[in-house]
């Protein structure tokens, strides 16, 4: 059987009538496959690809860190703020870059004249080293006030104590961070410039307004309640759990 192969030139390769196209081409019925290719046809196929695994992906993320974050605690209402707090703090992030690069604010500031949108698969990516870093910060944060905690500080003091240990460690390592990844967005490359924002936007949203303030208020808001848990979760956590020097 003759293959045959036709070209289709769209004057934006992305847009919504080119994806059109490509889905239009596909559905139709031939004696053969429609196979298409191009950077419509991939974009297409990666958004597909992204949206029937990534919740699956979230899943896995979402209970590895309750677990692991109840295994240090022994609490269940930590881990579930955790992850309230990561979700604030990528969504701050992602306000940032649309900002920045959907809506052109920043466009003098950042030297940028590309497309008026964000890359995809950068910004899965993105989110994901994003989740990793806010994790790692509330881990940090948390070991210390628990510290304090279980050496019979109650919660308000404990939270006041383990912030002040903790504070100026995160501020420091915060500010390194963004520094070193807003150097990325001096680059030309689209991509490195959306994710050297996205990062430093993130680390510092992280450090100050969720770690400094919004943590020890919900801490101090929710009182003993921060460290409640079932009975047979916390002795399964007692028995099993880890610390710092476990």
């Amino acid at each position: 059987m003759a293959n045959f192969g036709l070209t289709v030139i769209s004057d934006h390769s992305l847009s919504d009538q080119s994806q059109d196209t490509v889905r239009a081409v596909r559905a139709l019925n031939g004696p053969a496959p429609m196979l298409v290719s191009g950077y419509t046809a991939e974009f297409l196929d990666l958004k597909a690809s992204l949206g029937e695994n990534l919740p699956l992906v979230i899943a896995i993320i979402t209970l590895t860190t309750l677990i692991l974050l109840f295994m240090l605690t022994g609490s269940v209402v930590l881990p579930l703020k955790t992850l309230m707090m990561n979700l604030l703090t990528l969504a701050g992030t992602l306000g940032v870059i649309v900002a920045a690069f959907q809506w052109g604010l920043l466009d003098g500031l950042l030297g940028y004249d590309g497309p008026e949108g964000m890359e995809t698969a950068t910004l899965v990516l993105m989110f994901a080293v994003i989740f990793g870093l806010s994790t790692d910060y509330a881990v940090l944060v948390l070991a210390r006030i628990k510290e304090m905690h279980d050496s019979g500080l109650p919660n308000e003091e404990a939270v006041a104590h383990g912030i002040a240990r903790t504070g100026r460690v995160v501020t420091a390592a915060g500010i390194c961070l963004a520094a070193v990844f807003l150097a990325f967005t001096t680059s030309s490359i689209f991509f490195m410039k959306e994710a050297g924002l996205g990062y430093a936007a993130a680390v510092l949203i992280d450090t100050t307004l969720v770690r400094a303030l919004l943590v020890p208020a919900l801490m101090r808001l929710f009182g003993d309640w921060n460290w409640w848990a079932p009975a047979p979760l916390r002795r399964f956590q007692q028995r099993y759990g880890f610390s710092e020097g476990a």
